[in-house]
């Protein structure tokens, strides 16, 4: 008779060939984690059945950091030494945070100029590193304890418009703890597996992720298990915060007379504010009572008083449907991500705008833990039941500047990551030796237009005439969307790289606008362009020129000297007061007539390397 195993009652059922991974929604206002340990993605709640941790830490003099709720309440009565909206300050520099309203609060160590910024608090300097850290490991306490060993690794995820920055710090905050990071994913496309794998959807879906403190819509085209971001946009400090801090601001002017309320009370009315924002999602009106002033406010005047935030959403829904050259009608459902997306006037704008109902079967708050959890089963190897590939995109262009300021674009706005792009380049000068490389990000044609994100030397280049030499740079994006560039010398196979790190994060409006003045300025860029290109090509062949008479000078009499002097000169004058008509038109003529002096040469190099050859040799 065989013996069958059973357990005590009560007793949790262990996985059976399971490698323990989870999935991290690290967010501004509040983060969760998920595992498929036991077979379903579940999201993990505390000891008190709260699944939501808010992303709140609060530091004390020799204690051990507080995380979550109690940090929550602490931050009302001691907002100097109880952080959150952490998210916000990940890849940033300090003197960028220090005059963002939010963080008025907090004071930053302003020894500090470069990386991330540091906050003073009673136990010490925190950056957002660390801080990120410490709710990762509250997070992580809680699978110990569902799971009773240690983990594989985790996929967190991040809004699509993270950069390169923001990106790699997330990661240090895992190494910090000892978490191994499988990936980093985006937001939306998390969201976009959970409801992919439940409802298998096909079509153009809208994902649109109004977080607490972050805001991303993106594109995707669902087709046969197939997720394909086409295009992203977003805003890395817009989200449900201030929905909160404009109501906040009301509230103030209300109750107090200069509306400026005392640092201690500010956050005591941010929270209240937050809690009114909470009502009018559920009811039509509210009765507001705080200090010793009364009054009212209902949805239609909260609308009135949020409409600039939710029209900034709806004109970035407009803005991703035109880079991918696609319709309202085209879209054939909206994906609501997020607990902002709970408020009513949110709901009705989207329905408006896209004329259907957003979907919301899965609970916005726990959608895009589930996501990172199912993708972090596949990633950790357990069997899943369903086969789907993961395609994300680069939000900006990615290239290199080469002579004349100009950008030369190695891999494109919204092309699907991961991917490595190469191509191949050559030097300006005779006899150059080496070459710097200056990596740029952005989506105009010259370089001051652009953002620099690294400069790097290739050296041990052979001495030979311009254009001779072949290098070539290999750009690669990596899955969680950092850059690594590669330039090499093929002769030599020397070889030279970078891993883009910046110290700190581009402003989300600097995004905006550098991809609107692309639009406005896409014809004038291209002329701009062209007259570049047109100058480059004129200097090239003066110097080419000029070397050739170095070396064979005397197979030119006076006459034929002058006339290519005269016409230098006048290609000179060209290229630094004229059009590019003017400058095409003096470079040609310049290369008709010296035409035959490079035919001169060429017989009379090509007579020397073959003297002494046998005909029948020749083709040997």
């Amino acid at each position: 008779m065989a013996l069958l195993k059973i357990s005590e009652p009560g007793k949790r059922q262990s996985a059976i060939n399971t490698k323990p991974a989870v999935g991290i929604d690290l967010g501004t206002t509040n983060s969760l984690i998920s595992s498929g340990y036991r077979g379903n993605i579940e999201v993990l709640a505390d000891t008190s059945g709260q699944f939501l941790l808010p992303s709140v830490v609060r530091y004390g003099k020799g204690v051990r950091p507080i995380v979550g709720w109690m940090a929550k309440e602490a931050a009302i009565g001691d907002p100097q030494n109880t952080v959150s909206s952490i998210k916000r300050l990940l890849g940033r520099g300090t003197s960028e945070v220090e005059n963002m309203p939010q963080f008025e609060q907090y004071t930053f160590d302003a020894s500090r100029d470069e990386g991330a910024p540091a906050i003073i608090t009673e136990a010490g300097v925190k950056d957002p590193i660390q801080v990120s850290a410490d709710i990762l490991s509250e997070l992580l306490s809680r699978a110990h304890d569902y799971i009773g060993e240690d983990i594989e690794g985790a996929v967190i995820t991040v809004p699509a418009y993270f950069n390169d920055a923001q990106r790699q710090q997330t990661k240090e905050a895992a190494n910090l703890i000892g978490l191994p990071v499988l990936r980093l994913l985006n937001e939306p496309t998390a969201a976009a597996i959970a409801y992919g794998l439940d409802s298998k959807e096909e079509g153009n879906v809208i994902v649109y992720d109004l977080g607490g403190g972050t805001f991303d819509v993106s594109l995707l085209c669902l087709k046969k298990g197939v997720f394909e971001v086409l295009a992203t946009g977003g805003d890395t400090a817009l989200g449900g915060d201030d929905f909160d801090y404009i109501l906040s601001n009301w509230i103030a002017k209300q109750v107090y007379s200069d509306e400026n309320p005392i640092l201690e009370e500010r956050g005591r009315l941010i929270a209240y504010a937050n809690s009114v924002k909470h009502h009018l999602s559920l009811h039509e009106s509210a009765d507001l009572e705080f200090n010793n002033w009364r009054g009212s406010l209902n949805r239609k005047e909260f609308l009135e008083m949020c409409e600039p935030l939710v029209k900034k959403t709806i004109n970035t829904c407009r803005r991703v449907l035109r880079d991918a050259s696609l319709s309202v009608e085209q879209i054939d459902n909206i994906v609501m991500v997020g607990g902002s997306t709970r408020m009513p006037i949110v709901r009705q704008a989207l329905e408006s705008y896209f004329g259907r109902a957003p979907l919301a079967a899965i609970d916005p708050d726990k959608v895009v833990a589930m996501g990172a959890g199912i993708q972090a089963e596949v990633l950790a190897g357990n069997k899943s039941d369903n086969d789907f590939l993961l395609l994300d995109v680069n939000p900006l262009s990615l290239g290199i500047e080469t002579m004349g300021e100009l950008v030369e674009k190695i891999i494109p706005r919204n092309t699907t990551i991961p991917v490595a792009k190469a191509q191949e380049f050559t030097t300006f000068k005779d006899g150059q030796t080496s070459m710097i490389i200056h990596v740029v990000q952005g989506e105009r044609e010259l370089v001051s237009d652009c953002r620099s994100l690294a400069r790097f030397e290739l050296g041990g280049i052979p001495k030979m005439v311009a254009g001779a030499a072949k290098i070539r740079v290999t750009f690669q994006v990596d899955a969680d969307g950092l850059l690594s560039v590669v330039a090499q010398e093929l002769s030599t196979l020397k070889m030279s790289e970078i891993q883009v790190k910046p110290s700190f994060g581009l402003d989300a409006k600097a995004i905006e606008e550098m991809l609107r003045s692309s639009h406005q300025n896409a014809e004038l860029d291209m002329e701009l362009r062209a007259i570049k290109e047109a100058q480059i090509e004129g200097r090239q062949l003066i110097d080419a020129i000029n070397s050739a008479r170095e070396i064979d000078g005397d197979l030119l009499d006076e006459l034929g000297h002058n006339h290519l002097d005269n016409l230098m000169h006048e290609l000179s004058e060209n290229i630094s007061n004229g059009t590019i008509e003017e400058i095409r038109e003096a470079t040609e003529r310049l290369n008709r007539v010296s035409s035959d002096f490079a035919a001169s040469r060429m017989d009379l190099h090509i007579g020397h390397a073959l003297k002494g050859e046998a005909i029948d040799n020749i083709d040997r």
